[in-house]
């Protein structure tokens, strides 16, 4: 899965085309992410102990990774791909999966 944790991404179809967000959590074995104030469902929930009001709450739903697009600050929004990168470190040659941004080719972690 290519979005992680705390990428700034765009939604590009369903609802809610055109919100962008912060990622606050990924499900990669299901392929879906819930994205800060993106599908935002209510529900309704009986009293108890942690909750003695009930009542109705509002909370982020997750939604399929294919609907949102990463988004870099200079290009805007752009497809992630993964190279593999060398570097020498402490006199060594070091190989590491990277990934990086297809429209700018910049390293993104």
């Amino acid at each position: 899965m290519k979005i992680k944790k705390g990428d700034t991404v765009k939604v590009i179809s369903g609802k809610n085309l055109g919100k962008e967000g912060k990622v606050l959590k990924v499900y990669p074995k299901t392929n879906k992410v819930i994205v800060e104030g993106v599908n935002v469902i209510k529900k309704h929930a009986k009293p108890t102990q942690n909750n003695p009001d009930g009542g109705i709450m509002e909370f982020e739903a997750p939604f399929h990774a294919s609907n949102v697009m990463f988004v870099e600050k200079k290009t805007g929004t752009t497809r992630i791909g993964y190279k593999v990168v060398t570097e020498t470190v402490k006199k060594k040659e070091v190989t590491r999966k990277v990934r990086y941004s297809k429209k700018s080719d910049e390293v993104l972690d």
